[in-house]
């Protein structure tokens, strides 16, 4: 049986598991940059999603529609592995019905776990996948501890900046971070695998992405492309960047489905381009209820949008550089950033 949760939980880490009744917990297999993600909420929380990318890998997202019967979930799965990585869901519904948690139908427990995948197959092996069982060790290892950052879980496989082509690409990961506003407090926790490249949203400059056709520095994907350069896309659906935010206000169904809208904000203001029709960006947004009390729409929009992006600054500035299969991949911090424009 998972003991996790019975560990003290600290006043503030600055990262999702702030958000009361909210565990996380990381898989990474070692024997390739792969993972999973899961976010845990044991006693359900209300959910809703958006997916802005054009090209997304998910599980169970129709059932969040506000116009559905089904309004509460028990676990939200990130997971790297494209189409293949969804099969984590599959563990995690194991753990969460031997740990009594699901939806009661009168015949058992039916877990609710939402998904959304990332493809990071061209790190490593790519017949190596996260599975039920990746899933069922995240779901092993969550608890409402701080949750590392970078190059694990579901964002251990991640890159960003393939816009010019794998060969220019940078490490992409996995960050989280909260605030606490008049006593609602407001996570994220972000995968960032993205086809652009990722902003600092305070200064203007590129913490990762494309590199030049050298490889020695960072490019700007944006000003290249307005330049007249071509880009050289990866194939569609090769890219992604999925998350979840969580509140412990109060939400309605359509307040979580609005959340999650909202939530895109922050990807909008730190990776550029986004959306696209090489990328299935998809948040999910959870209300746990944990405060007691609801919050403004306005507050709680303001919030998402800016810990979103915080994390998906931490993402990339947690990760490490990585050389497999004759490709080397650097972080943000191995690279010179070009000049503010």
């Amino acid at each position: 049986m998972n003991t996790a949760s019975t560990k003290p939980h600290a006043p503030s880490s600055d990262t999702i598991t702030d958000v009361a009744g909210i565990e996380v917990g990381h898989f990474t297999d070692t024997r390739r940059p792969t993972g999973c993600t899961v976010i845990i909420a044991r006693e359900g929380a209300v959910a809703g999603v958006d997916v802005r990318g054009a090209a997304p890998g998910t599980r169970e997202t129709d059932l969040l529609h506000p116009s559905n019967l089904v309004d509460r979930v028990h676990a939200i799965m990130l997971a790297g592995g494209s189409a293949w990585g969804l099969d984590a869901a599959s563990g995690a519904m194991q753990w969460l019905e031997e740990n009594n948690i699901g939806l009661a139908v009168g015949f058992g427990l039916v877990p609710i776990v939402p998904a959304a995948v990332l493809f990071d197959l061209p790190v490593g092996d790519a017949r190596i996948r996260p599975d039920a069982r990746a899933g069922y060790q995240a779901c092993m290892a969550a608890s409402r501890s701080a949750p590392a950052q970078g190059n694990i879980g579901a964002g251990a496989g991640a890159l960003v900046g393939k816009i010019f082509g794998l060969q220019r690409a940078m490490r992409g990961g996995i960050g989280t971070a909260s605030i606490t506003v008049d006593g609602i407090t407001v996570g994220a926790i972000i995968a960032c695998n993205a086809l652009g490249d990722v902003i600092d949203p305070a200064t203007g400059q590129v913490l990762a992405g494309a590199r030049t056709p050298d490889g020695l520095s960072l490019l700007n994907s944006r000003d290249a492309i307005i330049a007249g350069e071509a880009p050289k896309p990866v194939l569609a659906g090769t890219n992604t960047t999925i998350g979840a935010i969580a509140t412990d206000a109060v939400l309605t169904k359509a307040q979580a489905h609005r959340l999650a809208q909202v939530a895109h904000d922050g990807l909008a203001r730190t990776i550029n381009p986004v959306h696209t029709l090489s990328d299935g960006d998809t948040l999910f947004a959870l209300g746990t209820g944990k405060a007691g009390r609801s919050a403004g729409m306005m507050l709680l929009s303001t919030l998402a949008a800016e810990v979103t992006a915080r994390a998906v600054v931490r993402a990339v500035m947690a990760a490490r550089g990585i050389t497999t299969g004759g490709m080397t991949w650097p972080a943000a911090a191995d690279l010179a950033r070009p000049a503010r424009p």
